[in-house]
């Protein structure tokens, strides 16, 4: 084996202790590069539909992937150690992104990031429901705060509400579920087992996806409110296949970068840097489309991400009085 090969093969297994540095330089170029991402799948999202989208860039993840351990010569990183608990990761995983990017031709960048960063607020209120959980009263007040920043940037009742707003709260449900799942059942895993999971997943959800939507038309009110969800397949031009291709390098990029983050560091320790996902689809965004956020948007993110902070940093304390005792 190559020598330049191996401290690779080393980066791609799982490690057993933590790496804070090494995570959070992970962390930051991932979501940089996620961001692209999804405003790339935002422009394509007038011109093809989600189905046709997440299935041409799992196989580009697919092939990068696999590009990469036939180089290496290490099949054995494709090989789940506990496949329920990969697959269990990867289901939730698929809804989040169906949910997110489902709502990508209604919503700015901006509404899709700040709905979708409720997620570290999900996973702290879930993290009461687990065995040897306790979440103490002002992280309690810090979830109701994060959430109250979410009902500032959707305005329920008022004219600029849209229910499409929803769909990223409900991607960072079903992202928290994602993330307790990676750091609880698959910290063991290659970073590489469950990138092939999760695409395989995508795949397959896409695949039944164009399937059941080449069959059966949906009610005509429902193509016409979000055609890039509820449409079959749309004619693909050689510039959309092109701008699929740097989504799929993107993706696989992050999700490789974001899968040893989290293996590699607490996750509460983490969450502080992960919000600066927010700046990043707001940048986007703006280069884009020109899209400028509100005061009450910007007012919501910054109380949702204060409120992710400081649940983060209450649950650093507790983890040292655990520790400590």
């Amino acid at each position: 084996m190559p020598r330049r090969v191996e401290p690779l093969i080393k980066f791609f297994r799982h490690s057993g202790h933590d790496q804070p540095a090494l995570a959070v330089t992970l962390m930051l170029g991932s979501l940089m590069m996620l961001g692209l991402q999804d405003a790339l799948s935002k422009y394509l999202s007038v011109h093809i539909t989600i189905w046709q989208f997440q299935f041409l860039r799992a196989l580009v993840n697919l092939s990068v992937l696999l590009a990469i351990v036939f180089w290496m010569a290490e099949p054995a990183l494709l090989r789940p150690r506990r496949i329920s608990r990969v697959a269990l990761r990867s289901a939730m995983q698929v809804i989040a992104t169906l949910l997110f990017f489902g709502s990508a031709p209604l919503l700015t960048m901006t509404e899709m990031a700040g709905g979708l960063y409720t997620f570290p607020l999900f996973v702290a209120a879930l993290s009461s429901l687990l065995p040897g959980e306790r979440v103490g009263l002002r992280r309690w007040i810090a979830i109701i705060a994060g959430f109250a920043g979410t009902l500032l940037m959707l305005r329920p009742g008022t004219e600029t509400f849209r229910l499409a707003a929803l769909m990223p709260v409900g991607a960072g449900f079903f992202y928290a579920l994602f993330v307790l799942c990676t750091r609880r059942l698959c910290r063991d895993e290659s970073p590489m087992a469950l990138v092939l999971g999760s695409n395989l997943s995508i795949l397959m959800v896409s695949s039944a996806g164009i399937l059941a939507l080449s069959i059966y038309s949906p009610p005509a009110s429902l193509a016409g409110y979000n055609p890039y969800l509820f449409t079959a397949w749309q004619p693909l031009l050689w510039w959309m296949a092109g701008i699929i291709l740097v989504c799929g390098l993107l993706n696989s990029l992050s999700n490789l970068g974001l899968g040893k983050a989290y293996q590699s560091a607490d996750s509460a320790m983490l969450a502080p840097f992960d919000y600066c996902y927010l700046i990043f689809a707001t940048f986007w965004g703006f280069v884009f489309w020109r899209e400028v956020p509100d005061a009450a948007a910007v007012t919501g993110m910054c109380i949702i991400a204060s409120a992710g902070i400081f649940v983060a940093y209450r649950e650093r304390i507790a983890n040292r009085a655990v520790q400590a005792a």
